[in-house]
Protein backbone atom coordinates (compact mmCIF):
# COMPACT_ATOMS: atom_id res chain seq x y z
CA UNK A 1 0.00 0.00 0.00
CA UNK A 2 1.27 3.44 -0.94
CA UNK A 3 -1.03 6.23 0.31
CA UNK A 4 -0.88 9.53 -1.54
CA UNK A 5 -1.86 11.76 1.39
CA UNK A 6 -1.63 11.94 5.16
CA UNK A 7 -5.39 11.42 5.44
CA UNK A 8 -5.20 8.26 3.35
CA UNK A 9 -2.27 7.05 5.46
CA UNK A 10 -4.32 7.56 8.61
CA UNK A 11 -7.29 5.70 7.15
CA UNK A 12 -5.14 2.72 6.16
CA UNK A 13 -3.59 2.42 9.62
CA UNK A 14 -6.94 2.85 11.38
CA UNK A 15 -8.46 0.08 9.26
CA UNK A 16 -5.49 -2.30 9.55
CA UNK A 17 -6.35 -5.80 10.79
CA UNK A 18 -2.78 -6.93 11.39
CA UNK A 19 0.91 -5.98 11.43
CA UNK A 20 2.29 -3.45 8.94
CA UNK A 21 5.82 -3.22 7.56
CA UNK A 22 6.63 0.50 7.34
CA UNK A 23 9.07 1.66 4.68
CA UNK A 24 10.20 4.70 2.77
CA UNK A 25 12.52 4.06 -0.15
CA UNK A 26 13.37 0.53 1.00
CA UNK A 27 17.11 1.20 1.08
CA UNK A 28 17.90 0.35 4.73
CA UNK A 29 16.43 -3.13 5.04
CA UNK A 30 14.96 -2.21 8.42
CA UNK A 31 11.23 -2.83 8.14
CA UNK A 32 9.32 -5.09 10.50
CA UNK A 33 6.96 -7.95 9.71
CA UNK A 34 3.55 -7.44 8.15
CA UNK A 35 1.81 -5.99 5.10
CA UNK A 36 4.03 -3.42 3.31
CA UNK A 37 3.05 0.22 3.90
CA UNK A 38 5.14 2.75 1.97
CA UNK A 39 5.20 6.52 2.53
CA UNK A 40 6.87 7.08 -0.86
CA UNK A 41 3.64 8.64 -2.12
CA UNK A 42 3.89 11.45 0.44
CA UNK A 43 6.47 13.47 -1.42
CA UNK A 44 7.30 17.12 -1.93
CA UNK A 45 8.60 20.25 -0.21
CA UNK A 46 5.82 22.00 1.70
CA UNK A 47 7.78 25.09 2.72
CA UNK A 48 11.33 26.32 2.23
CA UNK A 49 12.59 29.58 3.72
CA UNK A 50 16.31 29.88 2.94
CA UNK A 51 16.65 33.08 4.95
CA UNK A 52 15.26 31.36 8.04
CA UNK A 53 17.27 28.17 7.39
CA UNK A 54 14.10 26.08 7.63
CA UNK A 55 12.58 23.41 5.42
CA UNK A 56 9.28 21.54 5.68
CA UNK A 57 9.09 18.37 3.62
CA UNK A 58 6.86 15.32 3.32
CA UNK A 59 8.33 12.07 4.59
CA UNK A 60 8.53 10.26 1.26
CA UNK A 61 10.55 13.00 -0.45
CA UNK A 62 13.82 11.65 -1.91
CA UNK A 63 16.94 12.88 -0.11
CA UNK A 64 18.62 13.74 -3.42
CA UNK A 65 15.71 15.97 -4.39
CA UNK A 66 16.10 17.89 -1.13
CA UNK A 67 19.85 18.18 -1.61
CA UNK A 68 19.38 19.70 -5.06
CA UNK A 69 16.87 22.25 -3.78
CA UNK A 70 19.18 23.23 -0.93
CA UNK A 71 22.22 23.43 -3.21
CA UNK A 72 20.35 25.99 -5.30
CA UNK A 73 20.47 28.27 -2.25
CA UNK A 74 24.01 27.22 -1.27
CA UNK A 75 22.69 25.26 1.72
CA UNK A 76 22.90 21.63 2.86
CA UNK A 77 21.86 18.91 5.28
CA UNK A 78 24.69 19.42 7.76
CA UNK A 79 24.28 16.02 9.45
CA UNK A 80 25.45 14.28 6.25
CA UNK A 81 23.04 11.29 6.04
CA UNK A 82 24.50 7.98 4.95
CA UNK A 83 23.40 6.20 1.78
CA UNK A 84 23.01 2.50 2.69
CA UNK A 85 22.50 1.10 -0.80
CA UNK A 86 26.10 0.19 -1.55
CA UNK A 87 26.64 -1.46 1.83
CA UNK A 88 23.37 -3.40 1.86
CA UNK A 89 23.05 -4.05 -1.86
CA UNK A 90 19.56 -2.53 -1.89
CA UNK A 91 17.76 -0.61 -4.58
CA UNK A 92 15.25 2.19 -4.24
CA UNK A 93 15.67 5.84 -3.26
CA UNK A 94 16.57 7.12 0.23
CA UNK A 95 13.79 9.29 1.67
CA UNK A 96 13.74 12.04 4.26
CA UNK A 97 11.37 10.07 6.46
CA UNK A 98 13.76 7.12 6.45
CA UNK A 99 16.68 9.37 7.38
CA UNK A 100 14.95 10.67 10.49
CA UNK A 101 13.20 7.42 11.40
CA UNK A 102 16.68 5.87 11.66
CA UNK A 103 18.40 9.07 12.91
CA UNK A 104 21.00 8.56 10.18
CA UNK A 105 24.06 10.77 10.65
CA UNK A 106 27.45 10.88 8.95
CA UNK A 107 31.03 11.95 9.80
CA UNK A 108 30.02 15.56 10.54
CA UNK A 109 28.04 14.41 13.58
CA UNK A 110 31.03 15.12 15.81
CA UNK A 111 30.73 18.82 15.00
CA UNK A 112 27.18 19.53 13.82
CA UNK A 113 25.20 16.92 15.74
CA UNK A 114 22.94 14.05 14.74
CA UNK A 115 19.96 14.15 12.40
CA UNK A 116 17.60 14.45 15.39
CA UNK A 117 19.31 17.70 16.42
CA UNK A 118 18.09 19.33 13.19
CA UNK A 119 14.49 18.19 13.49
CA UNK A 120 12.18 21.06 14.50
CA UNK A 121 8.79 19.42 14.19
CA UNK A 122 6.99 16.31 13.00
CA UNK A 123 3.59 15.14 11.88
CA UNK A 124 2.91 11.41 12.16
CA UNK A 125 0.16 8.82 12.33
CA UNK A 126 0.14 6.60 15.41
CA UNK A 127 -0.99 2.98 15.67
CA UNK A 128 -4.61 4.00 16.19
CA UNK A 129 -4.69 5.94 12.95
CA UNK A 130 -4.66 9.34 14.69
CA UNK A 131 -2.67 12.19 13.14
CA UNK A 132 -0.40 13.86 15.69
CA UNK A 133 1.76 16.96 15.43
CA UNK A 134 4.58 18.12 17.66
CA UNK A 135 7.19 20.85 17.46
CA UNK A 136 6.98 23.64 14.92
CA UNK A 137 8.49 25.27 11.88
CA UNK A 138 10.89 27.62 13.65
CA UNK A 139 14.04 27.04 15.67
CA UNK A 140 12.69 28.65 18.86
CA UNK A 141 9.65 26.59 19.70
CA UNK A 142 8.21 25.20 22.95
CA UNK A 143 5.14 22.97 22.70
CA UNK A 144 5.25 20.64 25.70
CA UNK A 145 6.50 17.06 25.41
CA UNK A 146 9.33 16.63 22.93
CA UNK A 147 7.90 13.93 20.68
CA UNK A 148 10.12 15.24 17.89
CA UNK A 149 13.26 13.71 19.39
CA UNK A 150 11.32 10.60 20.40
CA UNK A 151 10.31 9.88 16.81
CA UNK A 152 13.87 10.27 15.52
CA UNK A 153 15.43 6.82 15.71
CA UNK A 154 12.18 4.99 16.51
CA UNK A 155 12.21 3.21 13.12
CA UNK A 156 8.48 3.67 12.65
CA UNK A 157 7.56 1.65 15.74
CA UNK A 158 5.77 4.55 17.47
CA UNK A 159 4.20 6.19 14.44
CA UNK A 160 4.54 6.67 10.70
CA UNK A 161 6.15 10.01 9.85
CA UNK A 162 4.22 12.06 7.32
CA UNK A 163 5.85 15.51 7.46
CA UNK A 164 9.11 16.88 8.83
CA UNK A 165 10.26 20.39 9.71
CA UNK A 166 14.01 20.78 9.90
CA UNK A 167 16.87 23.20 10.17
CA UNK A 168 19.38 23.47 7.33
CA UNK A 169 22.77 25.21 7.25
CA UNK A 170 24.88 27.09 4.69
CA UNK A 171 27.24 25.08 2.53
CA UNK A 172 30.93 25.47 3.35
CA UNK A 173 32.98 27.54 0.92
CA UNK A 174 35.97 25.21 1.15
CA UNK A 175 36.98 21.81 2.53
CA UNK A 176 40.43 20.63 3.55
CA UNK A 177 41.60 17.18 4.63
CA UNK A 178 44.70 16.48 6.67
CA UNK A 179 45.95 12.90 6.24
CA UNK A 180 48.36 11.40 8.77
CA UNK A 181 50.10 8.04 8.30
CA UNK A 182 50.11 6.25 11.66
CA UNK A 183 51.63 3.04 12.97
CA UNK A 184 48.62 1.55 14.79
CA UNK A 185 45.15 2.12 16.19
CA UNK A 186 46.40 3.55 19.49
CA UNK A 187 48.34 6.22 17.61
CA UNK A 188 45.32 6.87 15.37
CA UNK A 189 43.01 7.44 18.34
CA UNK A 190 45.57 9.71 19.96
CA UNK A 191 45.92 11.76 16.77
CA UNK A 192 42.15 12.07 16.33
CA UNK A 193 41.76 13.07 19.98
CA UNK A 194 44.31 15.84 19.58
CA UNK A 195 42.54 17.11 16.45
CA UNK A 196 39.10 17.02 18.08
CA UNK A 197 40.42 18.71 21.20
CA UNK A 198 41.98 21.52 19.19
CA UNK A 199 40.33 24.91 18.56
CA UNK A 200 40.29 24.28 14.80
CA UNK A 201 36.63 23.23 14.42
CA UNK A 202 37.19 19.76 12.99
CA UNK A 203 34.20 18.34 11.06
CA UNK A 204 35.50 14.84 10.42
CA UNK A 205 37.92 12.45 12.15
CA UNK A 206 38.26 8.94 10.71
CA UNK A 207 40.81 6.14 10.50
CA UNK A 208 41.34 3.55 7.78
CA UNK A 209 43.43 0.67 9.24
CA UNK A 210 44.08 -0.87 5.82
CA UNK A 211 45.70 2.33 4.60
CA UNK A 212 47.18 3.11 8.00
CA UNK A 213 45.90 6.67 7.66
CA UNK A 214 43.96 9.09 9.82
CA UNK A 215 41.81 11.66 8.01
CA UNK A 216 40.90 14.99 9.59
CA UNK A 217 38.48 17.38 7.88
CA UNK A 218 38.07 21.15 8.29
CA UNK A 219 35.47 23.26 6.48
CA UNK A 220 34.56 26.91 6.15
CA UNK A 221 35.93 29.97 4.38
CA UNK A 222 38.91 29.17 2.19
CA UNK A 223 41.43 31.31 4.09
CA UNK A 224 40.25 29.88 7.40
CA UNK A 225 40.47 26.30 6.12
CA UNK A 226 44.02 26.89 4.90
CA UNK A 227 45.05 28.38 8.25
CA UNK A 228 43.43 25.67 10.36
CA UNK A 229 44.73 22.92 8.11
CA UNK A 230 48.29 24.19 8.46
CA UNK A 231 47.90 24.40 12.23
CA UNK A 232 46.63 20.81 12.33
CA UNK A 233 49.55 19.67 10.20
CA UNK A 234 51.93 21.01 12.81
CA UNK A 235 49.93 19.60 15.72
CA UNK A 236 49.68 16.10 14.18
CA UNK A 237 53.17 15.78 12.71
CA UNK A 238 54.36 14.01 15.86
CA UNK A 239 52.07 11.06 15.08
CA UNK A 240 53.38 10.38 11.58
CA UNK A 241 53.88 11.83 8.13
CA UNK A 242 51.15 14.44 7.54
CA UNK A 243 49.90 16.19 4.44
CA UNK A 244 46.92 18.31 3.44
CA UNK A 245 44.70 18.60 0.37
CA UNK A 246 42.26 21.41 -0.37
CA UNK A 247 39.03 21.01 -2.32
CA UNK A 248 39.44 17.33 -3.23
CA UNK A 249 37.93 15.50 -0.28
CA UNK A 250 34.26 15.02 -1.27
CA UNK A 251 34.67 11.48 -2.62
CA UNK A 252 36.86 10.46 0.32
CA UNK A 253 34.32 11.57 2.92
CA UNK A 254 31.41 10.08 0.99
CA UNK A 255 33.28 6.78 1.07
CA UNK A 256 33.79 7.08 4.82
CA UNK A 257 30.15 8.07 5.31
CA UNK A 258 28.84 5.11 3.27
CA UNK A 259 31.48 2.59 4.46
CA UNK A 260 32.52 2.04 0.84
CA UNK A 261 35.40 -0.24 1.88
CA UNK A 262 32.87 -2.96 2.85
CA UNK A 263 30.58 -2.73 -0.19
CA UNK A 264 31.78 -5.74 -2.13
CA UNK A 265 33.15 -7.82 0.72
CA UNK A 266 31.28 -10.86 2.08
CA UNK A 267 30.39 -11.08 5.75
CA UNK A 268 28.14 -9.49 8.35
CA UNK A 269 28.43 -5.76 9.03
CA UNK A 270 28.13 -4.35 12.54
CA UNK A 271 27.94 -0.73 13.67
CA UNK A 272 29.43 -0.21 17.14
CA UNK A 273 29.30 2.87 19.35
CA UNK A 274 31.87 3.10 22.15
CA UNK A 275 34.03 5.60 23.98
CA UNK A 276 36.93 6.38 21.57
CA UNK A 277 39.60 5.29 24.04
CA UNK A 278 37.83 1.92 24.42
CA UNK A 279 38.06 1.26 20.69
CA UNK A 280 41.69 0.19 21.09
CA UNK A 281 40.90 -2.64 23.52
CA UNK A 282 37.73 -3.68 21.71
CA UNK A 283 39.38 -3.99 18.31
CA UNK A 284 41.81 -6.56 19.70
CA UNK A 285 39.02 -8.93 20.78
CA UNK A 286 36.56 -8.72 17.89
CA UNK A 287 38.41 -10.89 15.41
CA UNK A 288 36.99 -8.76 12.60
CA UNK A 289 37.80 -9.30 8.95
CA UNK A 290 38.03 -5.53 8.48
CA UNK A 291 37.42 -2.39 10.54
CA UNK A 292 36.73 1.26 9.86
CA UNK A 293 36.70 4.02 12.48
CA UNK A 294 34.78 7.29 12.45
CA UNK A 295 33.79 9.98 14.97
CA UNK A 296 37.30 10.03 16.44
CA UNK A 297 37.11 6.29 17.16
CA UNK A 298 33.67 6.42 18.79
CA UNK A 299 32.00 4.77 15.80
CA UNK A 300 33.37 1.43 14.60
CA UNK A 301 32.24 -0.43 11.51
CA UNK A 302 33.19 -4.10 11.74
CA UNK A 303 33.09 -6.70 8.97
CA UNK A 304 32.65 -10.10 10.65
CA UNK A 305 32.48 -13.72 9.60
CA UNK A 306 28.86 -14.63 8.84
CA UNK A 307 26.82 -15.68 11.86
CA UNK A 308 29.20 -14.23 14.45
CA UNK A 309 27.57 -12.81 17.59
CA UNK A 310 29.79 -9.77 17.95
CA UNK A 311 28.11 -8.66 21.18
CA UNK A 312 29.47 -11.77 22.92
CA UNK A 313 33.00 -10.49 22.17
CA UNK A 314 32.51 -6.95 23.45
CA UNK A 315 34.69 -6.31 26.48
CA UNK A 316 33.86 -2.62 26.93
CA UNK A 317 30.58 -0.70 27.41
CA UNK A 318 28.85 0.21 24.17
CA UNK A 319 26.13 -0.55 21.66
CA UNK A 320 26.34 -2.84 18.65
CA UNK A 321 23.80 -2.92 15.81
CA UNK A 322 23.67 -5.70 13.23
CA UNK A 323 23.42 -3.75 9.98
CA UNK A 324 23.94 -6.42 7.32
CA UNK A 325 23.43 -10.17 7.66
CA UNK A 326 21.55 -13.11 6.18
CA UNK A 327 17.95 -13.83 7.16
CA UNK A 328 19.18 -16.85 9.12
CA UNK A 329 21.58 -14.74 11.17
CA UNK A 330 18.92 -12.09 11.77
CA UNK A 331 16.66 -14.82 13.09
CA UNK A 332 19.30 -15.83 15.63
CA UNK A 333 20.82 -12.46 16.58
CA UNK A 334 18.82 -9.33 17.44
CA UNK A 335 19.38 -6.37 15.12
CA UNK A 336 19.54 -3.83 17.95
CA UNK A 337 21.44 -3.85 21.24
CA UNK A 338 19.22 -5.36 23.97
CA UNK A 339 18.09 -2.67 26.40
CA UNK A 340 18.63 -2.84 30.19
CA UNK A 341 15.42 -3.90 31.95
CA UNK A 342 14.42 -0.41 33.21
CA UNK A 343 14.89 1.15 29.77
CA UNK A 344 13.13 -1.78 28.06
CA UNK A 345 10.14 -1.22 30.34
CA UNK A 346 9.98 2.46 29.34
CA UNK A 347 10.24 1.54 25.66
CA UNK A 348 7.46 -1.02 25.99
CA UNK A 349 5.29 1.53 27.76
CA UNK A 350 5.81 4.07 24.98
CA UNK A 351 4.92 1.52 22.29
CA UNK A 352 1.79 0.58 24.25
CA UNK A 353 0.72 4.24 24.28
CA UNK A 354 1.47 5.07 20.65
CA UNK A 355 0.77 1.68 19.08
CA UNK A 356 -1.59 -0.22 21.42
CA UNK A 357 -2.40 -2.83 18.74
CA UNK A 358 1.33 -3.50 18.11
CA UNK A 359 0.93 -3.22 14.34
CA UNK A 360 3.75 -0.79 13.41
CA UNK A 361 6.96 -2.64 12.47
CA UNK A 362 6.39 -5.27 15.17
CA UNK A 363 9.46 -7.17 16.32
CA UNK A 364 11.88 -4.71 14.76
CA UNK A 365 13.13 -3.17 18.00
CA UNK A 366 12.15 -5.81 20.52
Amino acid sequence: MTPQSEAELADIIAAAKGPMSIRGGGTRGSSGDGDPLSVAGLSGVTLYEPGALTLVVQAGTPVEEVKKILAGENQRLAFEPMDHRGLLGTQGVPTMGGVFAANTSGPRRIQSGAARDFLLGVRFVDGRGDVLSNGGRVMKNVTGYDLVKLMAGAYGTLGVLSELSLKVLPMAEACGTVAVDVADLATAVAAMSVALGSPYDVTGAAYDPDAGTVFIRVEGFETSVAYRGEALLQALAKFGEARMTLGEGAALWEGIRDVAAFHDKPGDVWRISVKPSDAIVLAQTLGATALQFDWGGGLIWALMEEGTDLRARMNVPGHATLVRASAQTRGAIARFQPEPAPLAAISAGLRAQFDPRAILNPGLMG
